[in-house]
């Protein structure tokens, strides 16, 4: 886990109805060893928001031309619907909860990250919740309840 991974994770558990898994695999099919079944990932933060009964798959990136990113969240468009069946099969995840991307970007880069979501043209996806990485900043926010 990087320093901008290890801010988002305190920025995340300052909320207390929010449980995060950290690296989580992914696995789309049910096998022994993920890097052998076919595609897979390893998400940066799974939260888990029992008071919105709701799943974030939180990737966090500082990479000026968020291609890495963009290929990521395109993968997830092609395959969102095996996505929540391996959340629901492997994480325990009720099937009726919304799951939606969350990425953490510099807030410079959030114009880019539009137009580059806008080309994506999701159909199956939610559009990822964006916050800037300026903003998880410690300081930022009361990290005994950051939703008070």
């Amino acid at each position: 886990m990087n320093n901008c991974e290890s801010l988002v994770l305190e920025y995340l558990r300052a909320d207390r109805a929010m449980f995060v898994n950290t690296q989580c695999c992914i696995q789309l099919i049910d096998a022994l060893n993920p890097d052998t079944s076919g595609p897979h990932w390893y998400c940066d933060l799974l939260a888990v928001n029992f008071k919105e009964k709701q799943v974030y798959l939180c990737e966090v990136s500082h990479a000026k031309n968020l291609s890495s990113l963009i290929n990521r969240l395109k993968d997830w468009e092609l395959h969102w619907s095996e996505l929540k069946t391996a959340l629901v099969r492997d994480s325990s995840i009720p099937h009726d909860w919304e799951v939606r991307p969350w990425v953490f970007i510099p807030s410079d880069l959030s114009g880019a990250f539009d137009l580059k979501i806008a080309n994506l043209g999701l159909k199956n996806m939610p559009k990822p919740e964006v916050t800037a990485l300026e903003d998880v900043m410690p300081w930022k926010y009361r990290s005994w309840n950051r939703l008070v």
